[in-house]
């Protein structure tokens, strides 16, 4: 991922000019990396995220993926790009309450086009702990559980990179150690690049690599010493 001069502004109401939001955001990360992003609240953290996965669109700059430009395409073909090289786990989980934790999973397989879309997710499931939560909708899970089908979510179409914000703020510390020690262990199974936002400096330490925020701004991109 090659990130090039980013920018997000708004507008401010009733006529006040524009809110800069993320000022002129550079940086790129390899494959395999795993990197965290860090700031305090309002530092642009979870704005840059939604722009690297193509949620949102930026006033100005480039995020590019393989080479390709997001920003180059339009919503269908960035929203394709998505579905075959990104996963995003989202703090408040986004499970679709009407599907089970196994429909959930499949989703993004069926929406792919994804051979045997049922057997890989429930492998999925199986490998996050939720082998006999299968039919169980998203109500009758506990949060930590939720998170895990997210993570199977994120994890069963084999992306090229995972974005996660901020996947255990809304966990207790004990579920969000579990579900932390989780999203790593996959991450050394699939060779997947890791981007999370997180408050947790511990957390960021475990990751290779320290983006830190600060006003929109990127003051420092530092390497974790082992």
């Amino acid at each position: 991922m090659e990130v090039s001069g980013l920018s997000k502004t708004v507008p401010v109401g009733g006529g006040q000019g524009m809110l800069t939001i993320l000022q002129d955001i550079s940086f790129s990360v390899g494959k395999g990396e795993s990197v965290a992003i860090v700031g305090a609240s309002g530092s642009g953290k979870s704005t840059l995220l939604g722009l690297l996965a193509g949620l949102d669109v930026p006033s100005g700059g480039s995020v590019s993926i393989q080479g390709v430009d997001l920003f180059r395409l339009d919503e269908d073909d960035r929203a394709a790009l998505r579905g075959d090289s990104v996963g995003f786990v989202f703090q408040s989980f986004q499970l679709l309450p009407a599907l089970t934790a196994l429909e959930n999973v499949m989703l993004p397989l069926e929406l792919a086009g994804t051979d045997d879309a049922r057997k890989i997710a429930a492998q999925w499931l199986e490998r996050v702990g939720l082998g006999n939560r299968l039919g169980h909708y998203p109500k009758h899970l506990s949060g930590g559980e939720q998170q895990r089908v997210a993570l199977a979510r994120a994890f069963a179409p084999s992306p090229q990179i995972l974005l996660a914000d901020e996947p255990t703020g809304n966990l207790d510390a004990a579920t969000g150690a579990s579900i932390i020690d989780l999203i790593f262990s996959l991450n050394r199974e699939s060779s997947t690049t890791l981007i999370l936002v997180t408050h947790d400096e511990a957390l960021a330490a475990r990751c290779t690599r320290v983006l830190r925020m600060q006003a929109g701004c990127l003051r420092e991109d530092s390497a974790v010493m082992a």
